[in-house]
């Protein structure tokens, strides 16, 4: 069960965000010892004063939803956050240059947040069900070559979320050094266990109470887990 609880990114990104809702998240993720609270970059120095200097680390998005922002721009965002206590940075990919087989740009773009990370744990979104298969194997090799730690099926604001195939592809499409996160969807401890069978390491969800409450139910009933 603990294990579990390890790997999800607590999440609360709708645009109806408040601080109180903000501050429940984090007691959340104290209290389920949850890996992360993923919050806006709004909410990011706010979330760092909640969780102070406890074991869960402070996610924030960057050139959220879209990824059209210029990298210069994402860069930016990224050190801002930073400085107010980012501790990992989910950043979303340029899909129209990726779309346009401009790889070394979509490769730049990553970098360029990599970089302004400073060694700070940098996942990359690539909103996979916008994307075929083999643009898919694109992104990944070049979030390869930027120097990512992660890929990341979606934003959750898009058609649709994370699905088993999109995780299993991308696993086989990074090496080792990299891991993959599974997003948007994840609403039931049956849909993390399919996601973890496909081969992430990290899940981003907000329904993260339910599914580990009802996780541990299953585990007191049957032992498994």
């Amino acid at each position: 069960m603990e294990n579990f609880s390890s790997m999800i990114d607590h999440t609360l990104l709708a645009p109806q965000s408040t601080r109180e809702a903000i501050k429940a998240i984090c007691s959340e993720a104290s209290s389920f010892n949850f890996k992360s609270v993923c919050v806006p970059p709004h909410y990011v120095r706010l979330a760092k004063e909640q969780l102070k200097d406890g074991p869960v680390l402070v996610c924030t998005v960057i050139g959220f939803p879209l990824g059209y922002n210029r990298s210069g721009v994402k860069a930016f965002e990224t050190k801002e956050a930073i400085k107010e206590g980012a501790d990992e940075i989910d950043m979303v990919i340029n899909n129209a240059l990726l779309q346009d087989g401009l790889y070394e740009e979509v490769s730049n773009d990553i970098q360029q947040v990599v970089k302004a990370a400073q060694g700070r744990t940098v996942k990359v979104i690539l909103e996979t069900c916008l994307l075929s298969d083999d643009m898919i194997i694109k992104a990944c090799e070049c979030a390869e070559k930027a120097g990512a730690h992660f890929v990341k099926t979606s934003t959750g604001f898009s058609q649709s979320g994370a699905t088993s195939s999109a995780v299993a592809l991308m696993k086989k499409s990074i090496p080792q050094t990299m891991q993959v996160k599974a997003s948007g969807g994840i609403r039931t401890s049956d849909n993390l266990r399919e996601m973890i069978e496909a081969g992430a390491t990290r899940l981003g969800t907000s329904a993260s109470v339910s599914i580990t409450q009802g996780l541990s139910n299953h585990s007191k009933s049957t032992g498994d887990y």
